[in-house]
C-alpha cells in the first residue's frame, strides 16, 4: 500500500520537475533567439547588460550612413551614359 502511494508521489514530483525544466528551457532558446532583441523587454528583466544588443543599433548607423553617402553623391559623365546593352 505505502508503496503504491510512494511511488505515485515520486511520478507526480518527477513529472513536475520534467515540465518544469522544458518550459525553463524553451523560454531560454526563445529568449535568446527573439526577446532579448526588443529593448523593452530587457529593461523589464533587467537584462541591460546584453552585449549584441547594445552593438546592433551603431553597426546599423554606420552602414545606414556609408549607404546613405553613397546614394547622395554626383554621378559623372561616364556613369550617366547608358550601356550599349540597354538600347537594344
Amino acid at each position: 500500500m505505502w508503496q503504491s502511494v510512494g511511488l505515485t508521489l515520486l511520478v507526480i514530483v518527477a513529472t513536475l520537475v520534467c515540465a518544469l525544466l522544458f518550459m525553463m528551457f524553451g523560454w531560454y532558446v526563445v529568449w535568446q533567439l527573439f526577446l532579448s532583441k526588443f529593448k523593452f523587454l530587457r529593461e523589464l528583466f533587467g537584462d541591460a547588460g546584453t552585449p549584441q544588443a547594445e552593438t546592433q543599433p551603431s553597426e546599423t548607423k554606420s552602414e545606414h550612413t556609408a549607404i546613405a553617402s553613397t546614394r547622395n553623391r554626383p554621378r559623372t559623365a561616364r556613369q550617366r551614359v547608358a550601356s550599349p546593352e540597354g538600347t537594344s
